[in-house]
């Protein structure tokens, strides 16, 4: 899963991916 989040990172601004990943992470929990 790292390697795909590296590769969606180039194309999300730093500002969306911060909110994606709070979003993902209340999902894998």
């Amino acid at each position: 899963m790292g390697s795909v989040v590296k590769k969606r990172r180039k194309k999300i601004t730093k500002h969306k991916y911060r909110k994606l990943r709070k979003k993902m992470r209340h999902k894998n929990k």
